[in-house]
């Protein structure tokens, strides 16, 4: 019976060991995921699977720090520049499409990277995501356009006082997450905790999940000067050529609503992006906040270390 059960133990532990591997590489914006990302995908010789929520659009470039051309060109990437922002892409599609080309990774390599900053879309591909209802666009189109002239306040509020279980654990001063349950609640008039059964997806491959961080003030010079370069770029010129788009989900986005207020006359051009600047920490501080609460992340401080290095303590060597 103890050879047997010492038999047992040994084949699973070969199947584990047989499984395919998806390094996943996430942390806030500016921290420097896609030169790691493309660094380790070069050194597995493999793919890599984009789960940022906005690079995804192909209309959108500069204003969501999209990997330049040589970088896509030195590494096959999916889930960049191949969606319009007219697509209804959520937290459930990217499962989907990511489960999908990941088999078709494995298929040839039985390794894989994913990099992104989009926690919900990273858990969703790892753990599985809840069907979500049907919303109709003009829910939805009510909503961005009441959030876009009454603030973060008014969102707050009405879930605040219609969804207050919700509210309980709701990520405050994500706009993007308030604006989902909101448009879920006045879809269904249930709270999106109705349709969330927190099972867990049991996945045909292995996962390790690094998280990329360094401090604070640190980030902020590098978020402050990526903002900068982003407008010597001509990010106003990409927001004017997405003006008709302004009401569609993908342009809630940090960077475009700041200098939509511009465009209106709302605020000036220096305010513009001195906000973009602000709301862009913030946002970072959320991605932190998100990424740490898993306790499966393990952490790289790129205060301290190379790209290079970084790799070599992934794989490590």
């Amino acid at each position: 019976m103890a050879m047997m059960m010492a038999l047992v133990v040994k084949n699973k532990e070969t199947i584990l060991k047989t499984k395919p591997t998806i390094y996943i590489l996430a942390g806030p914006t500016a921290v420097g995921k896609t030169a790691v990302s493309i660094a380790l995908a070069k050194a597995l010789n493999t793919e890599i699977i984009s789960a940022d929520s906005r690079q995804c659009f192909t209309e959108l470039s500069i204003g969501v720090a999209r990997p330049s051309e040589a970088e896509i060109a030195a590494v096959q990437h999916y889930f960049i520049a191949d969606h319009s922002v007219e697509a209804d892409i959520n937290a459930g599609y990217f499962e989907q499409f990511a489960l999908y080309k990941s088999e078709a990774v494995f298929a040839k390599n039985d390794q894989l990277v994913m990099v992104g900053g989009t926690g919900l879309y990273i858990r969703a591909f790892c753990e599985g995501i809840d069907p979500m209802p049907q919303i109709n666009p003009s829910i939805r189109e009510a909503i961005i356009a009441n959030y876009t002239s009454k603030g973060l306040i008014w969102l707050q509020a009405e879930l605040k006082h219609r969804d207050p279980v919700f509210w309980e654990t709701a990520e405050k001063s994500n706009p993007q997450r308030l604006m989902r349950a909101l448009e879920v609640l006045n879809a269904t008039g249930k709270s999106i905790l109705h349709f969330r059964t927190a099972e867990k997806k049991q996945r045909t491959f292995n996962v390790v999940k690094i998280g990329l961080e360094m401090p604070m003030d640190l980030l902020t010079n590098r978020i402050n000067a990526r903002v900068d370069q982003m407008i010597q770029d001509g990010l106003l010129e990409e927001v004017q050529s997405v003006l008709q788009y302004r009401n569609k989900p993908a342009l809630q986005t940090v960077g475009y609503k700041e200098l939509f207020d511009y465009l209106d006359g709302n605020i000036s051009k220096e305010e513009a992006i001195l906000q973009i600047k602000q709301h862009t920490r913030q946002y970072a501080k959320r991605q932190m906040t998100w990424f740490k609460k898993d306790p499966e992340f393990r952490w790289i401080n790129m205060a301290n270390d190379s790209v290079e290095s970084a790799v070599a303590k992934i794989l490590g060597e």
